[in-house]
């Protein structure tokens, strides 16, 4: 089955819904970067999360960036989306160790670690884009993003997100979704609505309904929820020879005169998909001269 996104409202328009199925994207992304069994979890909730809010932009060409920077071992986490779903990301530590709770659930939060901070980039085609910023409550994604739209958007947002991790460390299942309370919702329906959600199965459960209207139903009983949208998301990496050309070509004239010097010919790789690109001497002395 693909990746897919609904798009939904409920309470007579009083609640905006999106649910996803991220299992294909976030399995492409673990095996892509090699990640371990908590990497995964870490990338694949902020993944899911950022596929459910690229439901959000308007222009075609509006990006958001999600950045993570805590104190654990993972060290952070970067991911981008588009207005069309693609989405792509990395950690910055791919082989970070396994660590569990209590209850022997994997222990996100510890190795995101606090104290931190979240960043979301609206790059919404104004003259600077929007950047949102609030410490970390948890580290466990999911928490940080509600209070990230409560406090910077103001927009209560009840956000649920998880990856389902086999013993033998393949994706089993992904998925998440956002509730967000319309301006003119009344406190009951807010009440009601968080008392619901803490009694529903989690993500990985609901995913094994392949009925979209069933799943809305289990989150959403009462409130007659409707689909207005079913889209597919996806992991798609943008990189070209051409963007990395231009990357060098920030670096200057004198810091390419010193990689021919040093190197002769340079290597750069793409931090979201791993892919290399070779330029030799005499491309890099090319640059130089148009430089």
């Amino acid at each position: 089955m693909q990746d897919y996104i609904i798009s939904a409202t409920a309470a007579k328009g009083k609640l905006r819904v999106f649910f996803a199925n991220t299992t294909n994207m976030v399995q492409e992304a673990s095996t892509m970067h090699n990640l371990s069994a908590i990497a995964s979890v870490a990338l694949g909730r902020t993944l899911t999360a950022a596929a459910l809010m690229s439901k959000t932009l308007k222009g075609e060409k509006d990006i958001i960036t999600i950045q993570i920077k805590g104190s654990g071992p993972i060290e952070g986490i970067i991911v981008v989306t588009d207005s069309k779903s693609n989405v792509k990301g990395y950690v910055y530590n791919p082989q970070v160790d396994n660590v569990f709770t209590e209850d022997g659930k994997f222990d996100v939060g510890s190795v995101v670690g606090k104290p931190g901070y979240l960043n979301v980039i609206k790059d919404i085609g104004l003259k600077e884009p929007y950047v949102g910023y609030v410490n970390l409550v948890s580290g466990e994604i999911a928490e940080d993003l509600s209070c990230y739209y409560y406090y910077s958007e103001q927009i209560p947002t009840i956000v649920s997100l998880g990856v389902h991790v086999d013993p033998d460390e393949s994706i089993k299942s992904s998925g998440g979704f956002f509730v967000q309370v319309m301006p003119d919702a009344d406190d009951k329906i807010i009440d009601d609505l968080e008392k619901r959600i803490k009694d529903i199965p989690p993500v990985s459960e609901l995913l094994k309904h392949e009925n979209s209207e069933e799943i809305l139903n289990i989150i959403l009983e009462g409130l007659d929820p409707k689909i207005t949208d079913k889209g597919q998301c996806r992991y798609k990496c943008n990189c070209s020879r051409e963007r990395m050309e231009a990357g060098l070509i920030s670096l200057g004239k004198d810091e390419i005169t010193a990689i021919i010097d040093e190197q002769h010919n340079a290597e750069l790789v793409c931090h979201f998909c791993n892919s290399k690109y070779q330029f030799s001497e005499h491309e890099l002395k090319e640059i130089v001269d148009r430089i």
